[in-house]
This record gives C-alpha cells, structure tokens and sequence, in this order.
C-alpha cells in the first residue's frame, strides 16, 4: 500500500543580530605597542585582538558589527578593508567625549532592536556571548565571571534573584570576586538613559551607572581583559592551542609539538619545541630554535644560533644570528644584531616588576623578558634586563646593557674608554 506524503514548506524567519564594538581607545598602559597602534589592533597569535574577537561574535550569531573608532582610526578600517571575516562592519567615530557610555551612544543611529555591546579590546569565546543573549532580559544583561584577583576589575554584587545590587570598580578591598566582562546585551530604549548619565569622576561617561538593578549572568568561559602587555603570553596561549596545525615548507627540522604555518613560510634546519604560530613568508633557520608559546607574524627572519622562547614577534623582526629572545614582546621592523640578548630571569629568583606610567607594577611573572615598540634596531653584543620598556624608532648601539626603561626616538651609546700599554720584552 502507497503512503501519501505530504510536503509542508516551512518559512524559518534568520534573526539578524548587531554589535556594537568599542573600539576608540588608545591604550595607554599598553605602551610602547600602542605607541604607533590602536590597543585593538595589537598582535596576537598572527592576528588583531579585533580580528579574534570578530570570528567569536560571528560564531555567537552576530551578522553585523559596529566598530566605535578614533585613536589611529585609519589603522582599523583599512585592516578590515584588507581582511574579510564575512560579516557586514560599519564605522563610526567616537567624539570628544569619553567613556563605555558615549561610545555606546556614539552608535545610536544603527541600533533598532536588541543588540549587543562588548569592548573591543577583550580574548573570549563565543560562548560567553551567546549565553548572555540567550538569557537577556529586561533593558541590560551583563556577563560576569569569578576571578583570582578582582581587586584589577571592576566587581558585582548580587541580589537573590540575580540582579545586580553593587558596583565596585577596582577597589581595594572588593565586596565580590564576580567581575564586568564588558559583554553586554541591550534593548534600544538603553540610549534614552544614557542620556542622563553624569560624568564619572574620571572625566568619563561611564554605562556602569546603569548596572543597579540589571540582570547578570555568570559565565565560565575564557575571558581576559588585555590591561598590560604582558597579558598577552595568556591570550597567545589560548589561541595557539584553540588552532589546527597547519603546515608549510618543512625541511630538515624537528617538530616536537605543533606548528601553524601561513602562505610561504619556511623551517628549515631548526627545531620547534611546544606551539607556534608562523606568519606569511617568513622564514626560520637555518639552526633556529622556538620554544614554548610563540608568535612570529609576516617577512621575519629567524637565523643561526638564534632562540625564540614563549615570545610575540610582529612583523618584519630579524635576529639572524646567535640572538636570544625570551618571554618578550616585539614591535614591528625590529632588528637584533648578532649575539643581542634578552634577559628574561631574575637572580634572586622573584617575580619581575616593570615600572609603567602607574609606578612599579608587579607582573606576576617570574620570566618576563621586554616589551619593544616598532622600528627599533639592537647593536651586536647589546643586552636588555628582565621587565623593560623600550620604546618605538631606537637604537641600542652595540655593547649596550639596557637597565631602564627607553623612551621613544631615542639613540643608547656605551663610552668605550680604550687603554693601551706596550709589553716589557723579557732579557
């Protein structure tokens, strides 16, 4: 017997969701990386902070994404110009005014329904987004997280029914462990209370001046707020390990662990002891040597004798010969000399402290090489002590140890005082 069956067309209606992504600040305890950068743009295992947080939105359902700009705006919109992640971006610039809320505000005209707003300058995952939308309600949803040090965040209490009854930011002796993630999900009407926030004492619009009485959700994915340089050994692990293994030219090397290599990289003669990360053309080796966690972006060249532990290097960095670079994070067009070292270990064996327009920070970490903006240019011989900065457009000259921090433009030269003495000739 013939079964009739009958064929019912289903209209499955796509909901469009936006974003609003701000993105206008400089980043001034990123220095000297955002010296010649916005503190998005900073690399990460080969991309933008931007770039990996564009992929775990879209990943969350986000179909379009307003990208609040100003600080080196022109940086960001011809990135994005260059690199399609497949999702519909628009650019707004942010006025005069600072703050979360004016840059949310900023973006007024694209939002008509419910959204989502998150900081630009975040490393998470697309789940964390998705559950706030998923349990979005009332005008703000905000995702919180517990953290080992919330003294560094801004914190929540609770009530019962898992609104918010106390904001705290970076406190002292902080009521809560439940940090802001600056992931947010909101109803249009949100713009009309903006309106009426005051100014924070910070000089700022801040949206913290509505959290009393909005729902949070408790989230448990990776979230990290990028505040100092440092930070970014953390958020190039994450990323490194959450990566396929991609392989290019490969000869006469040993792998012990993964690579993840882009369009004419090379390894030859060399060895790769943990993860990384190979950018476009670049080459390393012969007898090179990574180690750990490392990142090296486009047309670097990694030579002879030369060591890469656990490190971020930008793009166009040579160290060809006899180098040794270890826990640091390098600028673009940087050129180590031969024999240039990087200390990254104390003696007394305690954590490395890097002194920041704040004062001395402790990082809290043990190896921590230095930090190196763009364009710099290290002499032979030339060495740098645990936990400096050194700025954009330098010279080290050769045989100089670096004990302090360099400010930007700046040329380092050792008096030499050469003495002579001619030898008695024994009878």
């Amino acid at each position: 017997m013939l079964k009739r069956f009958r064929f019912v067309h289903v209209l499955v209606q796509v909901v469009s969701m936006k974003c609003i992504i701000m993105a206008a600040g400089e980043g001034v305890r990123m220095k000297p990386l955002t010296n010649t950068r916005p503190k998005v743009m900073l690399q990460v295992a080969g991309k933008p902070i931007l770039h990996h947080l564009l992929l775990e939105l879209k990943k969350a359902g986000i179909t379009e994404a307003v990208i609040v700009i100003r600080y080196m705006k022109e940086q960001i919109i011809d990135y994005f110009k260059q690199n399609d992640i497949g999702m519909k971006i628009n650019f707004i610039e942010q006025g005069t005014k600072n703050g979360t809320a004016e840059a949310i505000l900023t973006a007024e005209k694209f939002m008509n329904d419910t959204f989502v707003a998150i900081a630009g300058d975040i490393i998470t995952e697309a789940g964390a987004i998705k559950k706030v939308i998923d349990n979005h309600k009332g005008t703000i949803t905000l995702a919180i997280k517990k953290v080992e040090h919330p003294h560094l965040y801004g914190v929540v209490e609770l009530n019962k029914n898992g609104t918010i009854a106390l904001f705290q930011e970076k406190a002292e002796k902080p009521k809560s462990n439940l940090a802001n993630l600056s992931i947010y999900c909101m109803e249009p009407t949100i713009f009309q209370e903006i309106r009426s926030i005051p100014k924070s004492e910070r000089g700022e619009y801040e949206i913290v001046n509505l959290f009393i009485g909005a729902k949070a959700i408790v989230v448990d994915d990776f979230w990290m707020d990028v505040g100092y340089p440092w930070h970014l050994f953390d958020a190039n692990e994450f990323l490194l390990n959450k990566m396929n293994a991609k392989n290019e030219t490969i000869e006469n090397s040993t792998i012990n662990g993964k690579v993840i290599m882009e369009k004419g990289a090379k390894i030859i003669n060399s060895h790769v002891e943990g993860v990384a990360y190979i950018g476009e053309n670049t080459v390393i080796g012969p007898g090179a040597y990574l180690k750990g966690y490392t990142s090296i972006g486009k047309n670097c060249s990694i030579g002879g004798g030369t060591t890469i532990k656990n490190s971020i290097l930008y793009d166009n960095v040579n160290a060809k010969h006899l180098s040794y670079i270890g826990d640091s994070i390098v600028g673009s067009n940087v050129n180590f000399g031969s024999n240039s070292q990087v200390a990254n270990y104390r003696f007394d064996e305690s954590y490395v402290n890097v002194l920041t327009e704040r004062g001395w920070t402790n990082t809290g970490r043990k190896k921590m090489g230095c930090i190196v903006g763009d364009n710099t240019k290290f002499g032979v011989l030339s060495c740098v002590m645990p936990g400096k900065l050194i700025g954009n457009d330098c010279w080290i000259s050769s045989g100089v140890i670096v004990g302090q921090n360099i400010e930007s433009e700046t040329h380092v030269f050792i008096k030499q005082e050469l003495r002579f003495s001619k030898q008695k000739k024994e009878d």
